[in-house]
């Protein structure tokens, strides 16, 4: 049985009770035995479909049972041969194989024959014997036909997959193996017998082992059967198959009555860790958890090796806690928990876990003798570092080269270059040799040290070494040439960094930055021009770096050469660099070089460029060189360029700055006209302001709208500029909207927002909303004396006297001095509703404070006692006014001319009128209405009727 055990596995030839088919006490073996007994007697051809695939046995054994021995002895008369029911129905062996018509014969059009396997799907076989007697003089040539089945196989049976020229044979003997295998198996077949092909099943195909996997839970073979489970979800971990995973392992405890354990999981959890795939790991870990499944020390350890590479802090320190909690003993666990903790700075925690690791009594392997050590090299307690390489040492481990490495590097980070050194000979005096990240950690320690010839010994014998340096040492190297170099040195660094593949931008940024730290940067142009010079001017990008350094660093002279000499003609990049030069030294308030770089832009073929010309227009206006900069907008405007919001902003402005609000409004209206330009909010507050300066109420009220239809985003300082620009041209309403809804949207209003709001309330009359807004700027300590004067001229407005003298007194308690506005606001108060005693007694009051008068004062003292009709006091405020060197204004002059009316003297009032022409005054619309009230007051009917048909003439009549 030799060559029969080589085709098939011992399962396969050893009996089982039932076949596949229901015969009893029959193998594989037996099949065979049989099939070359049969071809003996008869060679039977034919064809039929054997599960949808075309085969060339055209019979197929339902019952029956035979026995065979190494002496010969074969019985087949019991079996029976179904499927020939187009040639006389079912047959014996015997009698088909004595029956003298051939097969042949058979009608091949009519009904397939099939045999019942459900299991095989793609089974194609064929033999080819020649006729033998079965005598015993011939026994020998049967069993030699048995064991040259391999050679016939190759010849004759047909593999399920096809053979290509890369195909082993081995792979056909396999799906031999497996072919004969599956054929004994039925839905009376035993669980070990499903679980042999399934385990053969593994090895050859994951889609027929899942389709075995559903024939057996369709036959029931899946109960209690874990280990077919396990396979499975190997099979779906490979694939990634997470989903049909879950459902199986459900069903493995919903369907199945299985126990689950760690290696239902570990599977999946391990392709996790392979893969890196952090979220499922932590899915399949929390459903373990959930179905109370216990992990083992391998769980523990894929897992806590996929956080450690991915840096997941908080399931790492989950699953160590539950790792603990189990009692389990997983030093690559504790291992990456240091790790982690190291990595992230959180020194103190890796310490603890070291700390507890002694404490589980958990014997570190050499890993973990490493990462603690690393652990306290990286944050430089090297005594403990040192420390654990003798305890290493002492638990049996050899000298080992990373951890004189780590130490090594520790005491770099420390910048102790003498220990490091130290170090180094140590590892010499022991017999080992330095690697690469010796010499590399070497060069590291020693350069954060300043020791400059030192580093300069160790890399170059890191390059005699054949070792390559890492772009960390390029680093150091390149700072130290920098610092302590005379400019040649870092020729040969720049050289090696060319040749171990760094781009020239990324060295030229490297050395731009050493040497722009230390203040050497006039050292470079000499570096690059023994360099690689030549090919910084190839390129944009790199020439852009040099150039702007150069700049930055105030050589403007070697920007000018390079941009001279560079090998690239791309003027629309070129003017973007000029324009980025331009702004780099506005920035810095460098404004002479960057018009002097303007200058020296070449000449352009077309159009000015716009946000070039728009900067330095910026720039002469910050300089108040108005005149430059205009000829600048005027060039630009002439050119036909089409402006963008940003060349507006900064025109606006600069008419703004230069005090020509006139021409400001006419940019405005340039904006406005061009339905294609929106204003961003900063041109918007620019437009609000120049309209309040100028009082055109109506532009804010439609700038203000169209701020709204423009669904700009409001901000604090939009809020802000909005209410205090708007206050005299917006509905009440609106500006209170717009005040609640900043305050609700939690922006801070300024002193300047506050003061207009309790202005404009005051003036309303809305005193209950004046002094919630003056609460609310007093608790933000924003209420100054304009405050205190705004609430007091609104109280004494609306005849509020009482809360007017109390404002008065916060105002002296707030440590003010009352102001005249808010005396005037007093004696306006006071006078108008004929309370001369106090009236009398503020004017008491500036007297002792020492509070001089102004206009408003004597206009009001001339207001009320005019309306008294007491012309020698008007004439003594008056006289008042002169003493103090003050002459009557335009206010003054109407109120005398209404008290004259009031007092008869209207040819006092005449002479007033004359007296303004005189002064240059102009009588305005009051001047000449109280004038006429005047002569009518007095019957002077006539006289009023010519001045009335003259404001007629002249166009002030209402």
């Amino acid at each position: 049985m030799g060559s029969l055990k080589f085709s098939a596995a011992p399962e396969i030839y050893d009996k089982k009770g039932f076949d596949a088919f229901g015969n009893v006490d029959t193998t594989a073996a037996d099949w065979v035995v049989c099939n070359l007994w049969v071809s003996g007697k008869k060679q039977l051809r034919g064809s039929h479909f054997f599960g949808g695939v075309h085969s060339k046995y055209p019979f197929s054994f339902v019952s029956g049972h035979f026995r065979y021995s190494l002496n010969g002895h074969n019985r087949f008369e019991k079996f029976v041969v179904a499927g020939l029911d187009g040639i006389g129905g079912s047959k014996s062996v015997t009698e088909l194989v004595e029956e003298p018509q051939s097969v042949d014969h058979v009608n091949l059009e009519g009904p397939s024959l099939t045999l019942k396997n459900p299991i095989l799907k793609s089974v194609d076989i064929q033999t080819k014997a020649t006729k033998n007697n079965v005598g015993k003089e011939h026994r020998r040539n049967i069993w030699h036909r048995m064991l040259g089945m391999k050679k016939s196989a190759r010849k004759n049976l047909t593999s399920p997959v096809p053979l290509t020229n890369e195909q082993s044979i081995d792979n056909v003997e396999d799906d031999q193996k497996l072919d004969a295998v599956l054929s004994a198996i039925g839905p009376e077949s035993t669980m070990e017998n499903c679980m042999h092909v399934l385990k053969l099943l593994e090895k050859r195909s994951d889609d027929k082992m899942m389709d075995f996997i559903r024939w057996m839970r369709t036959n029931g073979k899946l109960k209690r059967n874990t280990s077919a489970y396990n396979l499975a979800i190997r099979v779906l971990a490979r694939k990634e198959d997470w989903d049909t995973a879950e459902i199986l392992i459900q069903e493995m405890t919903s369907d199945s009555d299985c126990l689950l354990n760690s290696q239902v999981f570990n599977p999946l959890i391990s392709v996790c860790a392979k893969r890196g795939l952090v979220e499922q790991g932590v899915k399949w870990f929390h459903m373990m958890l959930e179905k109370e499944v216990r992990p083992n020390i391998a769980t523990v350890g894929m897992l806590m090796g996929l956080y450690q590479r991915k840096g997941n802090l908080s399931q790492a320190e989950f699953t160590f806690s539950h790792m603990r909690t189990c009692k389990l003993q997983c030093v690559t666990a504790y291992s990456s928990m240091i790790t982690i903790y190291t990595r992230l700075g959180m020194y103190d925690k890796s310490e603890k876990v070291i700390q507890l690791m002694n404490e589980d009594e958990v014997v570190p392997d050499l890993e973990n003798w490493l990462v603690r050590l690393n652990a306290y090299s990286q944050q430089g307690k090297m005594e403990e570092a040192e420390s654990v390489l003798k305890l290493m040492q002492e638990a049996g481990y050899s000298h080992n080269i990373v951890a004189y490495n780590t130490l090594i590097t520790g005491y770099g980070k420390q910048t102790n270059a003498e220990a490091a050194k130290l170090v180094f000979q140590r590892l010499q005096n022991i017999g080992l040799e330095p690697d690469e990240t010796t010499y590399r950690s070497m060069i590291e320690g020693l350069g954060r040290a300043g020791y400059y010839k030192e580093t300069m010994r160790y890399y170059m014998e890191l390059k005699r070494s054949g070792f390559q340096p890492n772009s960390s040492n390029f680093y150091t190297m390149v700072n130290l040439h920098a610092k302590h170099g005379d400019g040649n040195d870092i020729v040969q660094t720049l050289e090696d960094m060319k040749v171990a593949g760094c781009q020239y931008s990324s060295i030229l940024s490297s050395l731009l930055r050493a040497y722009e730290r230390v203040g050497r940067v006039n050292k470079v142009p000499k570096i690059l021009k023994a360099s690689f010079y030549d090919k910084i001017l190839l390129d944009q990008a790199s020439t852009s770096l040099l150039v702007m350094s150069y700049v930055q660093n105030s050589l403007l002279d070697d920007a000018f050469q390079a941009l001279q000499e560079k090998k690239w003609k791309d003027p629309n990049y070129e003017d973007s660099l000029y324009h980025l030069l331009i702004c780099s030294c506005k920035e810095v308030g460098r404004y002479e070089d960057a018009i002097r770089i303007y200058t020296k832009m070449p000449p352009s073929e077309v159009n000015p460029n716009l946000h070039i010309t728009s900067s330095l227009i910026d720039i002469f206006s910050i300089l108040n060189r108005f005149k430059e900069a205009e000829n600048l907008y005027f060039k630009l405007k002439a050119s036909g360029v089409t402006f963008d919001v940003i060349a507006y902003s900064i025109v606006v402005r600069m008419y703004i700055k230069g005090g020509s609000l006139k021409d400001a409004c006419s940019v405005l209206d340039m904006i406005e006209s061009q339905k294609d330009i929106v204003p961003d909010k900063f041109l918007f507050m620019d437009m609000l302001r120049v309209y309040q300066q100028c009082g055109m109420l109506e532009k804010l009220a439609n700038s203000y709208y169209w701020i709204l239809r423009c669904g700009i985003t409001w901000d604090e300082a939009m809020y802000n500029c909005v209410i205090n620009c708007c206050g005299r041209a917006l509905p009440v309403d609106e500006l209170s909207r717009l005040f609640n809804e900043m305050i609700h949207c939690g922006y801070a209003a300024n002193a300047i927002t506050f003061n207009v709001m309790l202005d404009i309330y005051g003036k309303s009359g809305f005193l209950m909303k004046a002094r919630k807004v003056f609460w609310m700027a007093h608790k933000q300590h924003l209420a100054d004396i304009i405050s205190y004067n705004t609430i007091i001229s609104a109280h004494g407005r609306n005849k509020d006297f009482t809360l007017m003298r109390h404002f008065v007194r916060r105002m002296r308690d707030a440590g003010y001095s009352v102001s005249l506005e808010a005396y005037n606001s007093m004696l306006d108060a006071y006078g108008k509703q004929g309370q001369l005693e106090k009236f009398n007694e503020v004017l008491q009051e500036m007297k002792e404070a020492s509070c001089a008068s102004d206009h408003y004062t004597y206009n009001i003292l001339i207001n009320i006692y005019g309306k008294k009709g007491w012309i020698e006091e008007v004439a003594d405020v008056l006289g008042e006014l002169k003493e103090h060197g003050l002459e009557p204004d335009l206010y003054s002059y109407n109120t005398l001319i209404k008290a004259y009316g009031i007092a008869g003297m209207v040819e006092e009032a005449v002479n007033i009128v004359r007296e303004m022409r005189a002064k240059g005054i102009n009588p305005d619309r009051v001047t000449y209405s109280n004038l006429i009230i005047a002569l009518q007051r007095n019957e002077n009917f006539l006289e009023a009727v010519k001045w009335s048909l003259w404001m007629k003439q002249t166009g002030m009549s209402k």
